[in-house]
């Protein structure tokens, strides 16, 4: 080259040189920092990527911490809870040994009555003061807020409800009456009418769901007296009688198929098989109109003529429930609920506008993404004695001093009723605990698991996008280092090639 005011050999060299340093930098910067992208011009798709999956695993680790909330105060409602089973234990065996009242003094049932009476303050101290930072679990705060209950439901229960908006609606439609099991005997006439008889007695078997009794009947004994003495044994058979013109019907107290009626005869004592003499069943769906059709002589029904109960059938806002007795249920993940109709609107195919639920319940927010497909709803019902219980059998504060189903006044019927309200109340409780139980289970404890798997598996598809690749960049590191020291070498030599032109000027 004999040009000394441009050296194309330098500006080439300063540039390589320039090249390399900038990428001895880059190698330098991911190196010291640990990522790969440190800026937006690194990789800008790679760092929208990036900034969407660390945005995801923030969520996401936020709905690990709800739901490890969510278990704490679960198991905080629990706590309670287990202590109210053991006081409603404890008032069922009081109640069973207050009905001993032969063997009791006035003093003992008084002393059993104090015991009862404690326990009914304890079970409201117990829903009173347990609480989560302030908020009572157990006094109805986190129950669903209803309102116009529609005159054709007697009992109902909210378990659980997600909604948008300000309330929900609640329609069920039967389409399958709820029916008692029934049979109609017919004598023929008001009374039990053996004057043509061989036999001494007319004697049957009476059975239900919860048993039998074998009754004879003499001649002469009127309806109204069969009558009281089936209904004598209710208890022990779940069946009961009302009269008729010239017979009587039998019914099993409860609805569902579970209950039935049977109806053995042990000795028809030669009644007699006149058209209007036998068993006879009612119209199907229809249990007040008799089957005439349908008709078994005394004297062939020593095998027993039984009818069986039927349950309720129906939808609740559009799902498929579950029917049993007068009661529908529905569990999904957005509608749990359970409506117990009276006896009419059991009976009637038709729309109930059950209830509306205008707020309420527990949400816990177990997903990552906010919308009601990531909330969980819970109800958790007042514990309260003025609650446990229903309107149908009665409420446990009904047990008190000076109440219905005091010990100290109470009869028979007193303490079978009472007994009643007691094991709804444990009925109700164990059901609450097993809701909750399942909720930890089952969706905390499999949302806690699979959440922890999504951050994980996230977190891996973040670093792989972000983080550098330590060997990779130690490599490129060594690779600049070598190519900055030869390129500094080479501009030396280029820098020195104009200085052979003083060689030509001698």
């Amino acid at each position: 080259m004999s040009r000394i005011n441009t050296n194309i050999s330098s500006l080439l060299g300063q540039r390589v040189l320039g090249a390399n340093n900038q990428q001895l930098g880059f190698s330098l910067e991911r190196l010291s920092t640990g990522l790969r992208i440190n800026r937006g011009k690194d990789d800008p798709a790679g760092l929208i990527a990036s900034e969407n999956l660390r945005s995801e695993i923030s969520a996401l680790n936020s709905a690990i911490s709800n739901s490890e909330r969510a278990d704490q105060v679960v198991n905080i409602a629990e706590g309670g809870l287990q202590e109210v089973s053991t006081l409603l234990t404890e008032l069922q065996g009081l109640l069973t040994s207050s009905a001993n009242s032969a063997g009791l003094s006035d003093s003992e049932k008084e002393a059993n009555q104090l015991q009862i009476d404690s326990i009914l303050q304890t079970i409201d101290r117990v829903a009173s003061s347990t609480s989560f930072q302030g908020t009572k679990l157990l006094s109805g705060n986190f129950d669903y807020q209803v309102d116009t209950v529609a005159s054709g439901v007697s009992d109902f229960r909210v378990n659980g409800a997600k909604f948008e908006g300000a309330s929900l609606d609640v329609n069920a439609i039967v389409t399958q009456s709820a029916q008692q099991a029934a049979v109609y005997l017919s004598l023929g006439g008001g009374s039990v009418d053996l004057s043509g008889a061989t036999g001494s007695a007319f004697t049957i078997e009476v059975a239900g769901s919860k048993g039998t009794r074998e009754l004879q009947f003499s001649s002469g004994q009127t309806i109204a007296q069969v009558v009281a003495a089936i209904n004598t044994f209710s208890d022990v058979t779940g069946v009961t009688a009302s009269a008729g013109t010239t017979g009587l019907a039998l019914r099993s107290e409860s609805f569902g198929s579970s209950e039935y009626v049977s109806v053995t005869v042990v000795d028809d004592a030669n009644i007699g098989t006149a058209s209007n003499i036998g068993i006879y069943d009612f119209e199907s769906g229809d249990n007040s109109t008799i089957d005439t059709s349908a008709h078994t002589d005394f004297s062939a029904a020593n095998n027993g003529v039984r009818d069986d109960g039927q349950d309720i059938a129906g939808t609740v806002n559009g799902l498929l429930a579950t029917g049993k007795g007068k009661t529908l249920k529905v569990n999904s993940d957005f509608l749990d609920v359970s409506i117990n109709l009276n006896t009419a609107t059991a009976q009637a195919l038709a729309s109930v506008s059950a209830f509306t639920i205008s707020g309420g319940g527990a949400d816990f927010q177990l997903a990552s993404d906010v919308n009601i497909a990531g909330k969980v709803s819970i109800g958790i019902q007042d514990v309260a004695v003025r609650k446990l219980g229903t309107s149908e059998l009665g409420f446990l504060d009904d047990l008190g001093s000076g109440k219905d189903y005091n010990v100290v006044d109470a009869t028979g019927s007193d303490f079978s009723s009472a007994q009643k309200v007691v094991d709804e109340a444990i009925e109700q409780v164990s059901s609450l605990r097993g809701r909750l139980g399942a909720f930890q289970k089952n969706v905390i404890g499999a949302t806690i698991r699979s959440l922890g798997v999504a951050v994980e598996n996230t977190a891996a598809a973040e670093s792989t996008i972000r983080d550098a690749d330590f060997a990779k960049e130690t490599a490129g590191l060594t690779r600049s280092q070598i190519l900055v020291s030869a390129s500094t070498n080479v501009l030396a030599l280029a820098n020195q090639s104009p200085q052979n032109v003083l060689q030509l000027l001698g």
